[in-house]
């Protein structure tokens, strides 16, 4: 069964497909961003997608609407598809108390990983003032973040938190603006997200691999051409690995450009996973992470990689590299059962979509570390929020007592 099959499938089981007028269809995206357009014409289905305009071909969408207004038979009269809607039990109790809970949740498990960082004292203004503490800075940064405000605006969060005692002083809102321009908060944030992911050890044992990009508040070079003028974003481009189960983030890796491949990041993300204490069952990742030393360091550390195979891959081992044959004859001869398991990399986009929906895919700073802080903070948030779903679902007791980050 081809891969668009499987993928059509799932979007009639899981999506809502909306009929806007006779012979077209509104088909929502597998990843929840934006609707395309499938149009019945002289005998054919079409779709606005880029997959249908470069191959020409019924695309997932286009089958996604076959499948709802045809019936699906065999030669011998067996019905080969049944569509059915799938749903998945939601605990109502405990979403319910997550979400009214959170934001006092948020900085209380905050705090309680701030303790974390070293304390060490940030000099501001001008000699003889007395500093910050970083562990206050660290906070505060992270509230920030996690608020969306702008940096002004956020000072009366800055004050609520001093009330709670979460805060040993507040500072000004251009101290917090500064403090995310310090190179050594990139250390810090990556410790935290560790920690951060760490309760969830014992849940997590499948991962999936991917990146996204966020847009900054810079643009590209334009208007040179009076006649061409093209304004654009730039843009950073974030690697996660995530948990398929939970959708904490256990691993990340900021590029320095949006255009960085992503196939020399999976063994950084993996590793990182690892070495944390996360034990690796599978691993998934899409055509774009397909190399024989990604396959082997996922194979080597007792993990199954399901990594989609390019169109060109042959099924030869390079010395001994057998896990590249073994996964290309599984992938040839049992693909629909080797589909089954690297379609849980779907949420890793889900994982994406969680932290740009909640925190936006906006990063506000200028500074090109401040912007890799605001990336790996966004990330840190987004922990902490799954976190907090897990206390209330799961009954995960969170401890994050380490040594100073």
């Amino acid at each position: 069964m081809e891969t668009r099959r499987i993928k059509a499938e799932q979007i009639v089981k899981t999506k809502q497909i909306t009929k806007t007028e006779k012979n077209k269809w509104l088909v929502p995206s597998q990843s929840g961003n934006g609707k395309y357009t499938v149009v019945y014409q002289n005998g054919r289905y079409m779709c606005n997608c880029l997959d249908y305009e470069h191959r020409g071909q019924p695309c997932k969408h286009a089958q996604a609407v076959m499948m709802t207004v045809l019936s699906w038979f065999d030669k011998k009269g067996n019905k080969i598809l049944e569509v059915k809607r799938v749903s998945y039990p939601q605990n109502w109790a405990a979403y319910n108390t997550a979400q009214t809970n959170e934001k006092d949740l948020f900085m209380k498990l905050l705090s309680d990983l701030c303790v974390n960082v070293e304390n060490k004292e940030i000099p501001v203004g001008r000699a003889g003032r007395h500093g910050l503490q970083r562990k206050d800075m660290v906070f505060v940064s992270a509230l920030k973040v996690y608020t969306t405000f702008s940096l002004r605006r956020f000072m009366t969060d800055m004050r609520n938190a001093l009330e709670k005692g979460y805060l040993t002083r507040i500072c000004s809102y251009s101290s917090v603006s500064n403090y995310m321009r310090d190179e050594e908060l990139t250390s810090i944030l990556q410790k935290l997200i560790y920690l951060s992911a760490m309760p969830l050890k014992s849940v997590e044992t499948k991962f999936a691999i991917d990146s996204s990009g966020f847009r900054t508040t810079k643009f590209n070079d334009y208007c040179k051409d009076r006649y061409m003028p093209d304004k654009k974003h730039n843009w950073i481009k974030m690697h996660i690995c995530t948990g398929v189960k939970t959708n904490i983030i256990t691993a990340v890796e900021i590029g320095q450009e949006h255009h960085s491949a992503d196939s020399p990041q999976f063994i950084p993300l993996s590793q990182k996973t690892y070495e944390n204490g996360f034990k690796i069952e599978e691993m998934s990742a899409d055509k774009a992470y397909s190399s024989r030393n990604n396959l082997a360091y996922i194979d080597e550390r007792g993990g199954v990689p399901y990594i989609l195979f390019r169109n060109d891959a042959v099924g030869k081992p390079r010395g001994k590299n057998h896990i590249w044959r073994r996964m290309y004859d599984f992938y040839t001869y049992r693909r629909e059962e080797f589909l089954e398991h690297y379609h849980s990399r779907s949420n890793v986009e889900s994982t994406f979509n969680m932290v740009k929906a909640k925190f936006t895919d906006l990063i506000r700073s200028k500074d090109k570390t401040a912007q890799i802080n605001e990336a790996l903070l966004k990330v840190f948030c987004h922990n902490i929020v799954v976190l907090i779903q897990s206390i209330n679902e799961l009954g995960i007791e969170p401890n994050f007592i380490q040594n100073g980050a």
